[in-house]
C-alpha cells in the first residue's frame, strides 16, 4: 500500500468497554475525530480478540478492568501478533502504565477521557503510522556469490526469480546470478507490493508483468517485458489476476 494512501486513511476504531455510559462517551469523541471511524464495540476481552483476529481494525480503545480477559491480557495477546492494531487505553486505573508502555500501546489515557486529551493520543498513532509506511519494505539488496567475489544487488534491479534446486537464479536483464536460498525464504524477503510469486518456481516483479494470456483450460500465461511467457500456477492464478483487477 502507498505510503501516502495508508497515512490518509483513517483507523478503523474499535471500543472495548464493558460499561455502557463510558462507551456512550467514548462514541461521540471517535464521531468528532476525522483519523477515526468507528466500526464497533466490544464488552470484553475475548470479544475484542475475536474482532481483531476478523480483521479492519487498526486501533483499539481499550479499558483495563473488564470481566474475563482484561485489557492487559489483551494487550499481551496482540503484542504477540504479527501485524497488530495500536491501542490506546483509556482506564481509570493509573497503576499499569509501565507495563502497558512496555507491551508497546500507543498511549495511556485516564478516564473521564477528554476530547483534547485524545485527540493527542490518536496524533501520536497517525504520526507512528505514517512512520511506519514511509519506511522500506522488505529487503533492498542482496549480496550473491559470483565468481571469486560478492555481487550487490539491489532489489529494484531484478525482473523476476526462477528456483533450480537449492537454488534461485535472480534475473536482471540479460544476466543472472545464483543465491543459495530456498524460494519461499526469499518470497518473505521480498517486499509483496513489489513482487509477486506466480508459481511455485517463480517470482516476478509486479511492473514486469506486460500482460495474462488465457490458453484455455485453466491455463494462463504472464507475458512478461522481455517477451518471456511464464505459466502461472493454479494456487496462484487469483494473486496474479488481481493485478489486471479480475
Amino acid at each position: 500500500m502507498p505510503s501516502d494512501r495508508l497515512a490518509a486513511s483513517p483507523l478503523l476504531t474499535l471500543i472495548v468497554d464493558d460499561e455502557p455510559l463510558a462507551v456512550e462517551r467514548l462514541e461521540r469523541l471517535v464521531e468528532r475525530i476525522d483519523a477515526l471511524r468507528l466500526v464497533g464495540t466490544a464488552a470484553d476481552g475475548e470479544a475484542a480478540l475475536e474482532r481483531v483476529r476478523g480483521g479492519g481494525i487498526s486501533l483499539l480503545l481499550l479499558d483495563i478492568a473488564m470481566p474475563g480477559q482484561d485489557g492487559m491480557a489483551v494487550a499481551r495477546a496482540l503484542a504477540a501478533m504479527a501485524d497488530p492494531p495500536a491501542i490506546i487505553f483509556c482506564t481509570a486505573f493509573d497503576g499499569f502504565a509501565v507495563e502497558a508502555f512496555d507491551l508497546g500501546v500507543a498511549d495511556y489515557v485516564l478516564k473521564p477521557v477528554a476530547q483534547e486529551r485524545l485527540e493527542k493520543a490518536v496524533a501520536r498513532v497517525t504520526a507512528a503510522r505514517a512512520e511506519q509506511a514511509d519506511e522500506p519494505r522488505g529487503a533492498q539488496e542482496f549480496w550473491v556469490p559470483h565468481r571469486s567475489q560478492l555481487v550487490r544487488i539491489a532489489a529494484a534491479d531484478i525482473d523476476r526469480i526462477e528456483a533450480e534446486r537449492d537454488y534461485m537464479r535472480l534475473h536482471l536483464g540479460e544476466r543472472s546470478y545464483l543465491l543459495h536460498e530456498t524460494i519461499g525464504a526469499l518470497e518473505d524477503r521480498l517486499d509483496g507490493e513489489q513482487f509477486l510469486r506466480i508459481h511455485r518456481s517463480h517470482i516476478v516483479r509486479r511492473d514486469f508483468i506486460a500482460g495474462l494470456r488465457h490458453e484455455g483450460g485453466g491455463v494462463w500465461h504472464a507475458q512478461l517485458a522481455d517477451g518471456e511467457s511464464l505459466r502461472i500456477g493454479r494456487k496462484y492464478l487469483t494473486a496474479t489476476k488481481e493485478i489486471a483487477g479480475r
